[in-house]
């Protein structure tokens, strides 16, 4: 679970994701106009997401442009999204070299990363930090809920979508998801988690590191390794239905309680919260987006060289603003928010008056019986509804301050991050299985890796950052974090995702997509569990380089088999 990260950062890496997707678009129009005229089958009407076939045949056809001839006469193979990614890999961009077209995808998964990444920080969280203190919800209780959510958003959402029911999911991206959450949890936990420990292992005071709070340590710890084993039960009974998916889910419910309950004790008994989980917790109810960031005056001085600077630092703000504008602005106008920092009147009522659209737009999209009149009608209302949606905005705003009845618009702020997040998602993990049959690699093994990898990063950078800033505090928060936002990910993002696909395979039960990397992840990361267990109470509760060199020793040996597996040395 990763604290959110601050707006200074953000800003600074939009550029990057910016660059990326206008030099995306600039490569695909590019390769649109010189991969020369289509076939007749480009003139048909888009399929529906029921048409999808499979991919399997295409990887036995030799060559590019006999792929590219395939995919154009039969129906879409790959993961439903916007974008066909393996028609314009190698229709778009037949006429250059195959190093071009990936590049392309690259940097279009590194867009989505950003964007998915910063929508669930920038408006999810805020939106449900929002309702969290209209609703008055104890710090404990919020955090492990509507907080960690909104710090877990993308690998929910990725592992969510995935899962959905639609042909895609035969099509390797439901192997995808499975993946990624147990990938991600085992990088947390043992990557993240043994960079804490050697970022805290220098520090004086009885042979270095530093001592953690028992109960919390082992109770987060016991809750992971109960959620493994009856994942791992799952796993091995192959299919599953909706209540079993429920129970599941109820272990998170259980350990909420807990939180709940160990608050509750500690608030009666009138002592200082030691529980490593609360003290994160209560670092991270006021996010760090939310605070108002004082805007920089111009330098009272008379020095010309000052001013100068000043001048040529304000005009690069300028440019790198109207770089990230096409990331930020279709959000902006789409997302309310009521922020006081970032309260604006005409974006409020932009988004009241677009968000119905959108919502209308994506269903339309999203439907594979609506009739294109019924879709047309469903637009229509909706343009209508947000044109009284923004009357109604505009005459009970003001300029200056953001509206006093705050539910009615954190709650249509969350309605809107989760759309994006949810649309998002889907088109990473579309673009992920569609990587995965281009470098022949399987989608599973991408999603263990570098899916697990780019959700992951956010916990890396925050969670060291508070063990090494933090004292004492921070480094057992970010401790804790390493272990409860894998749990959360792990039993509520697969809980939840089985759970819905379970629901539209009923009276069937659902038969999860599960491969050797699965296995493979849910060992290892039991493993790492154990290695914690073991290692940190016969040290005295002492977190150091030994707990943190034996994390890092398991994930490395967990990369090195997924590695000789995927070259195939195991055959």
């Amino acid at each position: 679970m990763a604290l959110p990260r601050g707006r200074a950062s953000r800003s600074a890496a939009a550029p990057f994701p910016s660059a990326c997707f206008l030099l995306f678009l600039l490569l695909t129009a590019s390769s649109s106009l010189l991969s020369g005229p289509t076939s007749d089958a480009d003139d048909e009407p888009p399929r529906s997401n029921e048409q999808v076939g499979s991919c399997e045949a295409l990887q036995s056809i030799a060559g590019g442009e006999a792929r590219c001839r395939y995919l154009r006469s039969h129906a879409r193979c790959s993961p439903s999204g916007y974008i066909d990614y393996l028609r314009l890999f190698y229709c778009g961009f037949a006429g250059f070299p195959a190093a071009v077209g990936l590049a392309a995808l690259a940097l279009w998964l590194a867009v989505l990363f950003y964007l998915l990444g910063d929508t669930a920080s920038e408006y999810f969280c805020a939106s449900l930090e929002g309702l969290s203190a209209a609703l008055r919800l104890p710090p404990a209780v919020a955090g492990v809920t509507l907080l960690s959510l909104g710090n877990g958003a993308p690998d929910v959402f990725a592992t969510v979508v995935s899962f959905a029911p639609s042909p895609s999911t035969a099509g390797g991206s439901g192997a995808v998801g499975l993946s990624s959450a147990l990938g991600g949890a085992l990088f947390v936990s043992t990557v993240v988690a043994g960079t804490v420990a050697l970022s805290v292992a220098g520090r004086r005071g009885g042979g270095g590191g530093v001592v953690v709070e028992w109960r919390g340590f082992v109770r987060d710890l016991c809750f992971l390794l109960l959620a493994l084993c009856y994942l791992l039960a799952v796993l091995l009974n192959g299919a599953v239905t909706v209540w079993v998916a429920a129970s599941f889910v109820s272990i998170y419910v259980a350990y909420v309680v807990v939180v709940w309950t160990s608050h509750c004790c500690a608030a009666e008994h009138s002592k200082p919260l030691s529980d490593p989980l609360l003290l994160l917790l209560d670092s991270t109810t006021t996010h760090p987006s939310c605070r108002p960031t004082p805007r920089r005056r111009p330098p009272q001085t008379a020095d010309d060289d000052a001013t100068r600077t000043y001048s040529s630092r304000r005009a690069l703000h300028c440019c790198l603003r109207v770089l990230c504008m096409p990331l930020y602005l279709p959000r902006r106008l789409t997302i309310p928010d009521i922020a006081a920092h970032r309260w604006s009147r005409a974006h409020a009522v932009a988004s009241a008056a677009l968000a119905p659209i959108l919502l209308a737009a994506t269903w339309a999209f999203s439907s594979s019986s609506s009739s294109h009149r019924r879709s047309l009608a469903v637009l229509l209302c909706a343009a209508f509804l947000g044109l009284a949606l923004a009357v109604l905005a505009f005459a009970t705003t003001d300029p200056a301050h953001p509206p006093r009845g705050r539910v009615p618009w954190l709650a249509a702020g969350f309605l809107m991050s989760v759309l994006w997040a949810y649309t998002l998602a889907r088109e990473l993990v579309a673009l992920l299985v569609a990587i995965g049959y281009v470098v022949g690699v399987k989608a599973s093994v991408l999603g263990v890796t570098v899916l697990a990898w780019g959700d992951s990063l956010g916990d890396l950078v925050s969670n060291v950052a508070m063990a090494v800033h933090g004292g004492p505090g921070g480094a057992q928060a970010a401790l804790s974090a390493c272990y409860a936002g894998p749990l959360f990910n792990t039993v509520v993002g697969l809980g939840v995702s089985m759970a819905m696909a379970a629901a539209g395979k009923t009276p069937e039960p659902f038969v999860v997509p599960v491969d050797a990397a699965a296995y493979e992840a849910v060992a290892f990361l039991g493993a790492a569990v154990a290695w914690a267990m073991f290692v940190v109470p016969v040290r005295g509760m002492r977190v150091d380089r030994v707990y943190g060199v034996g994390l890092l020793a398991i994930y490395l040996c967990f990369f090195a088999v997924r590695t000789f597996d995927t070259l195939g040395f195991w055959r």
